[in-house]
């Protein structure tokens, strides 16, 4: 089951490419995009997570707009008012509670990374899975968390690795155990994107992905 829904966010209302197995889903799981906008590869993720029976929504965080060049990315990304994509990440995790998911993840790629960290902090979720984001310095990330894996590759060049792994080492002092930065040797950002040959590193992205899914496994089930 795959379609495009709309969902009430704050003041203003989000569209959302949601996908979901055919039963009662196990979870919810929210996917958050990369600086490209709400692209086929962000979708297909969803389409993934409900093969494994979570319901999944991946909100449209840029209202339409979507690119594949990477000046216009870039323009997308600096346009976007991050306080606002807080409260319509926010909308949809209460969409996916509505619809009688009892514990809901975040999991967000690139700029979604960064955001999912930002949501672990705000939109009161179970779990989290941030691959190759982190929210720039200071960041609203003070406060206790739920249980969250951030993944990079060892040449990240975009965010800041020491950065989430002392935020990392802060939540596990404070009793958040199952936090932690996976760092894979040899690798660049987007790791993960299958959809582009010049990032995409097949063993680093399978082991992050069985992690989520064993992460998810644990804390969202």
């Amino acid at each position: 089951m795959s379609e495009m829904v709309n969902f009430t966010a704050g003041d203003g209302r989000v569209d959302g490419y949601l996908s979901g197995p055919t039963d009662t889903p196990r979870a919810g799981v929210v996917v958050l995009q990369e600086w490209w906008g709400l692209v086929p590869h962000i979708e297909d993720i969803a389409r993934r997570f409900a093969a494994q029976g979570y319901l999944a929504l991946a909100p449209d965080l840029y209202h339409g707009k979507s690119t594949v060049e990477q000046e216009e990315a870039q323009h997308l990304m600096d346009g976007l008012d991050w306080g606002l994509a807080a409260t319509e990440i926010k909308g949809a995790v209460d969409f996916l509670r509505a619809q009688g998911c009892a514990k809901v993840g975040v999991a967000g790629f690139c700029m979604g990374g960064a955001l999912t960290c930002i949501a672990a902090a705000t939109a009161g979720i179970d779990a989290a899975a941030a691959f190759y984001g982190f929210p720039p310095a200071p960041n609203p990330m003070a406060t206790t968390c739920p249980p969250t894996l951030i993944f990079f590759g060892e040449n990240e060049e975009v965010f800041s690795v020491a950065d989430a792994q002392t935020w990392a080492e802060q939540q596990r002092a404070q009793g958040v155990v199952d936090t932690e930065v996976v760092v894979y040797p040899g690798v660049g950002h987007a790791f993960f994107n299958d959809t582009r040959e010049d990032v995409f590193h097949a063993a680093s992205a399978t082991d992050a992905w069985n992690r989520t899914l064993a992460h998810f496994g644990q804390h969202l089930t």
